[in-house]
């Protein structure tokens, strides 16, 4: 690294996460997600969590170049085989409450050239064999956080302009920009006012208890329910003990559940989702009576089908988010192919399964009664962008009056 200081900044960037994001407490369990490449944040993240008073930090370490060449080589039945000993170890991680922090830093565009059934075929497996984790995630059980680091195949991919050499550095600068880390600032306290001015946001919407959101531009014309007893969350959630986590840094969103029965009309993206490994470009979706009906593609388009047929769920919304288009992230003009920090420049959608804690009592009701109130229900919940500087929103009463939210990409 080239950045002056950037040892502190690391340093100052683990703790605000350790500290504030994940609230780490005496006697707690972590779980690191991680590339090889991000040992040095891996390390940074260990030491601040024991300091915090953890019992037990573990890592669980990745690398692209191996699962790029499982999916190349493996035979078909090999990518649909569980080992006994992942859903057990996926149960214990939910039983135990383990604090879950995920590093994204990957090149977002790895598996584009393998067939796009056998990506599906590994997600698939990898989600149906983790869904304890993910409904203890969701279910905001436990704490859990995303945040991004700064790998040189992903930051190639974001300043292509840029000599090799130097585009980790730049990525990592806009790392630490968007995150509120620098080397005079106290990250934490900017982030309890960022808090704070994103929550008057959601509590405004919570007061407007509106029917349904109008999304309206030159690509775009989407109605999308609210499902009833809808809550607004913004920067911060609440773990079932009542801790207080931040689940994305960055985060810019205020957000909350559709009704996965009403949505009709038709959306397109404003840029590029990473799934799987796989870029999917100019997103198309027609719904009606809450589903997809039509869906199509520049680039993707074969990962974004198998995506809509991974369950009855994936073809409907789980979450609607509204992001302003004056916000750091869209103001810098910077694609980062890499959800985090993309959707949190625009307004998004998200196919597949709906948090609980969107509706009052959500994470204390069965299924089928979250569902009666309107949510959606699903193995998958990916986010898609659809916010521009051209969008407008409007939220729809329940007594049929029309209330200005959003004007060319703003808060009305």
């Amino acid at each position: 690294m080239t950045i002056k200081n950037f040892d502190l900044l690391l340093e100052k960037y683990a703790k605000l996460v350790i500290n504030l994001g994940v609230n780490i407490r005496r006697g707690q369990n972590v779980l690191i997600y991680a590339d090889i490449e991000q040992a040095q944040l891996v390390h940074a993240l260990t030491d601040a969590a024991y300091t915090r008073g953890a019992d037990k930090v573990d890592v669980e370490w990745s690398d692209v170049h191996t699962k790029r060449a499982f999916l190349e080589n493996a035979p078909e039945d090999a990518l649909t085989a569980t080992p006994t000993w992942v859903p057990v170890r996926a149960q214990n991680i939910a039983d135990a409450n383990t604090t879950r922090i995920s590093i994204l830093s990957t090149d977002p565009d790895a598996f584009s050239h393998i067939d796009s059934n056998r990506v599906s075929l590994l997600e698939q497996t990898f989600r149906r064999a983790n869904q304890p984790v993910q409904k203890a995630t969701m279910n905001n059980d436990l704490d859990w956080i995303v945040i991004g680091a700064a790998g040189q195949a992903w930051a190639e991919k974001v300043f292509p302009e840029l000599d090799a050499a130097a585009t980790k550095d730049r990525l990592w600068e806009e790392i630490f920009k968007v995150t509120r880390v620098t080397v005079d600032n106290d990250p934490i306290a900017d982030w309890q006012a960022h808090v704070n001015q994103l929550k008057t946001k959601a509590n405004w919407l919570d007061e407007q208890n509106f029917k349904a959101l109008h999304f309206k531009s030159p690509i775009t014309d989407l109605t999308v329910g609210l499902a009833r007893d809808h809550r607004w969350e913004a920067s911060d959630s609440s773990d079932k003990a009542g801790y207080t986590f931040i689940a994305n840094m960055p985060t810019e969103e205020v957000f909350t559940s559709p009704d996965a029965h009403h949505i009709d009309g038709y959306v397109q993206s404003t840029k590029p989702l990473s799934y799987s490994g796989t870029l999917i470009q100019d997103i198309k979706l027609t719904f009606k009576d809450g589903h997809v009906t039509e869906a199509d593609a520049s680039t993707g388009r074969d990962i974004l089908k198998q995506l809509l047929q991974t369950d009855s769920g994936a073809n409907s919304l789980g979450e609607v988010s509204l992001v302003p288009d004056p916000s750091p992230i869209s103001q810098s003009g910077i694609i980062f192919y890499n959800t985090l920090f993309d959707e949190n420049a625009s307004d998004h959608l998200a196919l597949g399964a709906a948090y609980p804690s969107n509706i009052k009592g959500g994470t204390q009701m069965p299924l089928a009664e979250r569902q009666a109130h309107g949510q959606n229900d699903s193995l998958v919940h990916v986010d898609f962008m659809i916010g521009s500087a051209d969008m407008d929103v409007d939220g729809l009463t329940q007594d049929g009056q029309v209330v200005p939210v959003f004007r060319n990409g703003d808060w009305a």
